[in-house]
């Protein structure tokens, strides 16, 4: 029995909702899958007693806010995220390490921007914040370039069906922060960790690709959870302020003091991130020298002390 050309595309229309409804099926139940990343702990907290899990399809999440004392705080100062010892070695370029740290930095001063000022010195602020980078899982670059170069070919022989990343190396990141007054107190704690989804994270042929693209959302759960007093995963997502509209476009920030982190590279990182191309290649903003992670400090280094403040988790940051 044979068919008409007329006839055979009539049986191929008649299919194509079922297989665009498949494919979007596929696609939903491919977002839960990503890389497995641990959550970590480098002793940079004062305190993990009161932490509290989180049930959360996208991270893995411990946390405690102290709603009354944060509530009644005005000011806030961030400190430079640090990379842990034991998180350095996974990532070949201390540059690459200090682009994550940095990132995390920018998230959470233009986050926490929404309702606290933020100020340019700790003994202003009623608050201060610092975050830590406990682990990097590496992104695979040559998987990532294989993935970036399936995605062009599907765009430039113009497909209607989306291409997913190849589900081999994603990278991830694990970090933790706390919040805490003048005199010491511990009034919030997140330890926090998340991979990269092979749909919704884009490829770049970096190993710090999917590190680098994760990290503001850690500077966007603290944040949230400073600001409301309570669990940053529960409730409908709010769409952002103008202020942090404002900063994700690269504007200036609310406060002069986000400025020492930069200012996102948005619309060139948007392109380059569509053709894969490393991070390093559109954000020139981080300060190597505050985010790299050094050996224990020395005598030597120790007479420079007034501008240089050592930290428990054994390395050396440089202050602002």
């Amino acid at each position: 029995m044979s068919y008409s050309r007329n006839e055979l595309k009539a049986g191929r229309n008649q299919f194509r909702p079922i297989r665009q409804t498949l494919l979007l099926c596929l696609l939903v139940t491919a977002v839960a899958g990503c890389a497995a990343v641990p959550l970590e702990q480098a002793s940079s907290l004062s305190s993990y007693e009161s932490l509290a899990p989180v049930k959360s399809r996208f991270r893995k999440a411990n946390y405690m806010v102290l709603a009354d004392d944060v509530k009644v705080a005005k000011t806030v100062y961030v400190e430079p995220t640090k990379v842990s010892d034991m998180a350095a070695p996974s990532i070949k370029k201390s540059s690459d390490r200090a682009l994550v740290a940095n990132m995390v930095s920018r998230g959470l001063c233009v986050g926490v921007s929404d309702r606290f000022q933020v100020v340019d010195k700790r003994e202003e602020a009623d608050l201060i914040v610092h975050a830590t980078i406990t682990r990097i899982v590496p992104t695979n670059p040559t998987a990532a370039g294989v993935s970036t170069a399936a995605a062009l070919g599907a765009t430039i022989a113009q497909s209607s069906v989306p291409v997913p990343r190849i589900p081999l190396g994603l990278g991830g990141l694990s970090v933790e922060g706390e919040a805490m007054t003048r005199d010491g107190k511990q009034v919030a704690a997140l330890v926090w960790a998340k991979g990269a989804n092979f749909v919704t994270t884009s490829a770049r042929v970096s190993q710090v690709g999917d590190a680098y693209s994760l990290a503001e959302s850690f500077g966007n759960d603290f944040s949230k959870m400073l600001i409301t007093g309570k669990t940053p995963y529960k409730g409908l997502p709010k769409l952002p302020s103008g202020q942090k509209i404002v900063s994700s476009l690269g504007g200036k920030p609310k406060y002069r003091a986000c400025e020492k982190f930069g200012r996102s590279p948005f619309l060139m990182d948007a392109v380059a991130s569509q053709i894969g191309a490393p991070p390093s290649w559109t954000d020139k903003s981080a300060p190597e020298q505050i985010y790299t992670s050094v050996p224990e400090p020395t005598l030597s280094s120790l007479k420079w002390g007034s501008a240089a403040g050592v930290n428990k988790g054994n390395y050396v940051q440089s202050r602002q």
